[in-house]
């Protein structure tokens, strides 16, 4: 059994109360670009595996490695307001955007 919702971490990106068993830890800075040893904060898995899914390690060690920086982020921003006042244990399958980028 679960701790009670009071005592979850809340996810810095969506707001949301994180279930222990969907907590995904996300290095601010790739660990294969040097954050290994870096910050990193404990989001939603749903919002980690959108930020994966849209971005590359470059960009995410470029532009986009703080949580402010990543909120402001048009389709991950989009995706936050979509998952906003959905249930905590929601699970998403976030699709890569990236492949298809690569496309254009």
């Amino acid at each position: 059994m679960s701790k009670p919702e009071t005592t979850w971490k809340v996810c810095p990106l969506c707001d949301r109360p994180i279930p222990p068993d969907l907590e995904s830890r996300h290095h601010l800075i790739p660990r294969l670009k040097g954050g290994a040893k870096g910050p990193c904060v404990t989001l939603h898995a749903a919002c980690h595996s959108k930020i994966h899914a849209v971005l590359t390690e470059a960009d995410l060690a470029r532009d986009h490695h703080t949580v402010e920086t990543l909120r402001r982020h048009p389709e991950i921003a989009r995706f936050l307001h979509w998952i906003t006042g959905r249930p905590p244990h929601l699970q998403v399958r976030n699709r890569s955007l990236r492949k298809k980028q690569s496309r254009s």
